[in-house]
């Protein structure tokens, strides 16, 4: 009987600890993604240009969206999708996904020049030379499309208490799902040594996408100091190639 009991209590007390460990895990997440639970968020995406309809997602952003959806239903979040081009108003009041080719992306090309003012993303040539190309602290990482493609993933605030804004700007569609699926998956090691609400900027490198899709991918560096730190003028130092 006593042996009974103990056992009875042993495993009330692992279940309790259990429930609380997945409560501790669920905050971190929460706190990390900027969701409370009920909270709203949005995910701006580009417009399918080939589309018939008015309004559509292009197909990997809609799979690099698709990767979040864990996220939010873990959160208890709500989520609103609009397009690039649509004119929102400031950030900060609600966490927003930014998805997308910082070129052609003009919500993503904004809070890259406000916010990560050291990243400049060449538009290339007329052509079409050197496109996509970051140049980040005198480095510039040019993509070889299909085999070597580098992507930006970050968090970022505007300031104590706000929401924060992550973005996914990548060379080629396939980099944006392989971010977001980054950005999901290694949370954790993403927040250790910046805290649950700290902002980082990290570049990542998918490789043989051609024949792996976003499945391959390497971390390069941490890039916040540089991608922070005040724009150079243009043309004021060449930029080395990485390696």
């Amino acid at each position: 009987m006593a042996s009974g009991a103990a056992l009875v209590v042993g495993l009330t007390l692992g279940w309790l600890a259990h429930a609380a460990a997945g409560r501790r895990r669920l905050g971190r997440e929460r706190a990390f993604y900027g969701l409370p639970e009920g909270s709203e968020c949005v995910l701006v995406t580009h417009r399918d240009t080939t589309a018939a309809s008015q309004w559509s997602i292009p197909r990997h952003d809609a799979l690099a969206l698709l990767g979040l959806s864990s996220v939010l239903e873990n959160c208890g979040a709500h989520a609103e999708i609009a397009p690039h081009d649509t004119g929102l108003q400031g950030f900060g009041a609600r966490t927003e996904f930014c998805v997308g080719d910082p070129i052609t992306h003009r919500r993503l090309a904004a809070h890259l020049a406000n916010l990560l003012p050291g990243v400049t993303v060449h538009a290339g040539d007329e052509n079409g030379v050197d496109r996509g190309t970051f140049v980040i602290g005198g480095t510039a990482y040019r993509m070889e499309p299909g085999a070597v493609e580098y992507v930006l993933l970050a968090r970022l605030t505007a300031g104590g208490g706000d929401r924060p804004v992550f973005l996914a700007a990548g060379q080629r569609p396939v980099t944006h799902r392989a971010a977001v699926r980054h950005l999901v998956r290694d949370r954790a090691r993403l927040a250790r040594g910046r805290g649950l609400d700290g902002s980082f900027c990290v570049l990542l490198k998918v490789v043989n996408s051609r024949a792996y899709g976003p499945d391959v991918v390497e971390f390069v560096a941490d890039v916040t100091k540089a991608a922070v730190a005040p724009g150079e003028a243009k043309g004021h130092r060449a930029a080395k190639s990485a390696e």
